[in-house]
């Protein structure tokens, strides 16, 4: 009866062990396909950072800076809560006068607005330098495969932003525009500005 019984335990947690496997496909190089974990975080270590860009902008930059968006007046009060020697970066929505466009430097052109009344340097590219709108966005380091490909999606933002951008010129000086911004603030001071948005007219 001890043999039956002992036999029967067997085949009953066989089954269980069965019942409880799922089969896996093969890759082409016979490595097991695993399913993607339902509850596993955003990962990126698949996409180049240009494809990080372009994939996450809407959902990550866009609506993030419409509807999080601080006044200047608000993200001035703001750098005094950064601590010394630190960094943060927000989405700011500005309006202002355009009182001057710097083409000095083809790669890296840059609008001055007068904001509440002082002059405040935005920066439009091609080129632009700074990890304001990353920052601002919220991409975090852990979301990355390494500190490269995290410091190369600085640069595919920036790119990505500048072809949102209308073409500026000259002819925008004097006149009223509305801005949405990404701003790299230090304590109490303001590093980087860098377009988002940029529109000519009053709100």
């Amino acid at each position: 009866m001890k043999g039956k019984a002992l036999s029967g335990t067997l085949v009953a947690l066989l089954t269980l062990m069965l019942a409880a496997c799922t089969v896996v496909d093969l890759d082409a190089n016979g490595k097991p396909i695993m399913p993607k974990d339902p509850n596993a975080k955003p990962g990126y270590s698949d996409q180049t950072p240009q494809q990080i860009a372009e994939s996450s902008w809407a959902s990550r930059v866009q609506q993030p800076a419409e509807k999080q968006a601080l006044s200047w007046a608000d993200m001035k009060t703001k750098s005094h809560t950064v601590k010394a020697g630190g960094s943060e970066s927000v989405f700011v929505r500005a309006a202002g006068t355009v009182t001057a466009f710097d083409n000095s430097n083809e790669r890296e052109r840059s609008l001055t607005m007068t904001i509440n009344g002082k002059p405040v340097k935005v920066l439009i590219g091609p080129v632009l330098r700074g990890n304001a709108i990353r920052d601002a966005a919220g991409f975090r380091f852990e979301e990355f495969t390494n500190q490269v490909q995290y410091a190369q999606l600085t640069k595919a933002l920036n790119r990505h932003v500048v072809k949102q951008l209308p073409a500026v010129d000259a002819s925008w000086v004097g006149k009223p525009a509305q801005a949405l911004l990404a701003v790299s603030m230090g304590a109490g001071t303001v590093e980087d500005v860098v377009a988002v948005r940029l529109q000519q007219g009053n709100q």
